[in-house]
């Protein structure tokens, strides 16, 4: 007659006592046993053994405990496991393991009575031997996908990042877990999401997408000017055809009945939700959604991007959002229609590229070597076109270094966008015939400091920084440490211990950064209707690649301003007069703007582009704007004792 289970695990006192792997590591903490239970510690180890296991599931199959952490395994393989012949196994073995606890209750109850301390240790037991029967219901090829346990092809590599997979997760963080059982809310979201990014890597290119980055970098000048033809065409056929609708008193008439003054709505919801008025600030924003659009009129589409950031901030998601538009990301071909057009269609970057190769090229004259500390270098669209004015220049070309800064990305390659730059720039200038070197540091940018650079005295060092440092955190984040600088003074600082020959500032001339939210809402309505209006003015309504540029670059920047608070928003412009003290207090001197280059930006402007950009000069500062409204501002600047 077999023995009962407890006279087998008794037996084990004449054993030998086999050394384990497990029993070098500290003990796993268990709540207090009693004082009835001291002869399982000899039982624990004894379950170590390495034969013990086997002898003790085939000779009591049908124990209740065995069969306990078989089905809770049988019905979380099934639960999860996609493949339809692993379905049928499953539920067979389910199914076997109801039938055998049933039939065995009556007969087993005796030995089901231990103590709890003994039942634990039991089902650890049982754990091993349940993940081994697990283990036959698993693909072969034992890969799975980090977010949604599928299968992995083989051919899939560790630089791949699936986008529905990232909408996936952006979908679970936005409903909370909706539709399933959330019992630790928000908080373990952001963890699992937070944990999950560590696993992603940089997603692999697109098709086609590295021949357009380099369509863009040796032809940039020539597509920016066919974009132009196209969208005069384009606004010429679209004034026509919106006059011929709009003629009548019928038009006229239906026109004013619609028109609602939908900024200033925008604005008393903006105070409905800053007092805490939910009932107030839902019907406004009823109403908004009703008169808005984002496929309507300038005023229809900002106040539908608006909206979303008021409804966000109503609900105390703004934060959570503004993660899952960021991680979402566009992807690059897309992004690269959308800077094409917005190339095309408004004056500010090819003013800012004009403006900057001009200065390096006044600085170069005479000069054999060149040094570009480039802060938020991105896919470095802005250099090709120096490149090739260096290349043609009187004298030959010079050596090239330029050293791009930008902040690491996410995953296990934090430097593979910098790197990719470098490798196109490379390309780009051997395509040209410049001798050419370049250095990449994915770092913060407050963090970079003058013995990182290798800065060479023989070469011109310029420091450029295009509108990257209205993302730095202000006083007003770290307040509470008077001892510790902002991050905007200490890039500042280290950029005067570089002694460049120039420093090229770009900035993001705002006023929507105050502390206040209602304030801020205000100047940054005003804002992004000079944005908004500019684009109605001189791109169709239409244009599918238009709502790329309000939706994923306006859009995020929009709902950050009006939806986050403290370190969560990113978004901090400040004028140009406080970057002018700025640049004072850590020790920079401001230099005059050539009155060539002013009046070469001028031309090009007034030549190529809308009637109602602006560009203008106040002291010593460059100014971009829209029909008045100064939006961006440059600037250059040296060492206090250069």
């Amino acid at each position: 007659m077999a023995a009962t289970p407890d006279e087998f695990l008794r037996a084990g006192d004449a054993e030998p006592f086999s050394p384990s792997l497990f029993l070098d590591l500290p003990p796993t903490p268990s709540p207090p046993r009693a004082p009835a239970s001291d002869d399982l510690d000899f039982i624990s180890r004894m379950l170590m053994e390495e034969d013990i296991d086997d002898k003790f599931f085939y000779q009591y199959p049908d124990h209740p405990a065995i069969l306990s952490a078989q089905h809770h395994f049988a019905q979380i393989i099934s639960d999860s496991n996609t493949d339809d012949s692993a379905n049928t196994a499953v539920a067979s073995s389910t199914f076997s393991s109801d039938s055998a606890t049933a039939r065995s209750a009556s007969s087993c109850s005796d030995s089901a009575t231990n103590t709890a301390d003994g039942d634990v240790d039991m089902l650890n037991m049982a754990f091993r031997k349940g993940m081994e029967e697990a283990n036959k219901f698993l693909p072969t090829n034992n890969t799975l996908d980090a977010i949604s346990n599928r299968p992995v092809p083989r051919d899939f590599t560790g630089d791949q990042l699936k986008k529905e997979e990232v909408d996936r997760l952006r979908m679970l963080m936005f409903s909370n877990g909706r539709g399933r059982k959330n019992r630790h809310g928000v908080e373990d979201l952001e963890a699992e999401a937070g944990r999950r990014c560590k696993l992603m890597m940089p997603e692999q290119e697109e098709t086609g997408v590295g021949e357009m980055v380099e369509e863009i970098m040796l032809h940039g000048h020539d597509i920016i000017m066919k974009g132009i033809e196209d969208l005069h065409i384009a606004m010429g056929t679209e004034a026509e055809k919106n006059h011929r609708k709009g003629t009548g008193k019928a038009a006229r008439g239906r026109r004013g009945a619609s028109e609602v003054d939908l900024r200033t709505m925008l604005i008393h919801c903006a105070q409905a939700v800053a007092t805490g008025d939910h009932r107030g600030s839902n019907e406004l924003l009823r109403q908004i959604k009703q008169h808005s659009s984002p496929k309507g009129d300038a005023t229809q589409r900002l106040a539908y991007c608006f909206a979303e950031g008021l409804e966000a901030r109503l609900a105390g998601t703004g934060s959570h959002v503004y993660r899952s538009l960021v991680a979402k990301s566009t992807s690059v071909g897309e992004f690269l229609r959308a800077y094409k057009l917005y190339m095309a269609a408004s004056s500010f970057k090819k003013v800012n590229f004009i403006f900057v190769g001009k200065i390096i090229m006044d600085a170069m004259v005479g000069k054999s070597r060149l040094h570009i500390v480039d802060y938020n270098v991105e896919y470095g669209f802005q250099w090709p076109g120096l490149l090739q004015m260096l290349a043609e220049r009187e004298g030959g070309p010079p050596e090239v270094r330029i050293t791009g800064i930008d902040v690491p990305q996410p995953g296990f390659r934090p430097a593979f966008q910098i790197e990719e730059t470098g490798r196109r720039l490379s390309k780009c200038a051997q395509e040209f015939g410049v001798p050419f070197k370049y250095h990449g540091i994915p770092a913060k940018l407050e963090t970079v400091h003058a013995e990182d650079l290798k800065i060479d005295p023989y070469e011109v060092l310029i420091v450029t920084s295009q509108y990257g440092f209205s993302n730095l955190m202000d006083e007003s984040v770290i307040m509470d440490r008077q001892d510790i600088p902002s991050p905007r003074d200490m890039v500042l600082t280290n950029i005067r211990k570089m002694r460049p020959d120039v420093f090229i500032d770009c900035v993001v001339n705002g006023t929507y950064s105050a502390p206040f939210f209602v304030t801020r809402f205000r100047e940054a309505l005003f804002t992004y209707s000079a944005q908004f209006d500019m684009l109605d003015a001189t791109i169709p309504r239409d244009n599918d690649d238009r709502l790329l540029i309000e939706r994923d670059i306006f859009g995020p920047c929009a709902l950050n301003v009006i939806a986050c608070e403290g370190a969560d928003r990113v978004d901090r412009p400040e004028t140009y007069k406080q970057w002018q003290v700025r640049g004072h207090r850590a020790g920079l001197r401001q230099v005059p703007l050539s009155p060539a280059v002013v009046k070469l930006v001028k031309d090009k402007v007034k030549s190529l582009y809308h009637k109602d950009f602006l560009i203008d000069v106040d002291n010593r500062w460059l100014l971009q704007g829209w029909k008045g409204r100064v939006l961006y501002a440059m600037s250059t600047w040296v060492a206090g004792d250069h």
